[in-house]
């Protein structure tokens, strides 16, 4: 059981205190985007076909570090440029964005492949253990393809 939170919390429901952390619509997509596309940079994150604003954006990557979803790395070519990384707490969100990729698809219509739902719902323990095995080994190579429709 995590340390004591700090912060005023609405109640004490899991529900509640998750949303709290992550819970708007920009930090799911920047959650998803770190998780299934690979990316690691601010310009990536702007630049993902969503319509974020810089401010926007700057905001919602605060609010993750600070809740230690995500932290920041110096660029490997060049230290003086930051890169983003989920935290294992970050990580840990993988079941939860397939499942909320999974019902999406289900339930409304998007650009996304219907074989490539139907497998990623048959097979949802090898996605999971694909999505970890591409965080702890920095493969920053995206797990599913752009959508149609996807902005860019």
């Amino acid at each position: 059981m995590p340390g004591k939170s700090k912060l005023k919390r609405r109640s004490g429901c899991p529900v509640s205190i998750s949303l709290e952390q992550f819970g708007d619509r920009w930090s799911l997509l920047i959650i998803r985007d770190m998780m299934v596309r690979g990316h690691t940079t601010f310009k990536e994150f702007q630049e993902s076909g969503e319509g974020i604003s810089s401010n926007i954006l700057a905001g919602r990557l605060k609010t993750l570090q600070v809740a230690g979803i995500l932290m920041t790395e110096p660029e490997e070519t060049d230290g003086r440029r930051m890169n983003y990384r989920l935290t294992e707490k970050g990580i840990d969100l993988a079941p939860v964005m397939l499942e909320l990729l999974i019902w999406g698809a289900k339930h409304e219509p998007t650009g996304a492949p219907c074989a490539l739902i139907a497998q990623m719902e048959n097979c949802r323990q090898e996605v999971l253990a694909e999505t970890r095995r591409r965080w702890l080994e920095r493969d920053s190579t995206p797990l599913i393809p752009r959508f149609e429709n996807d902005g860019v």
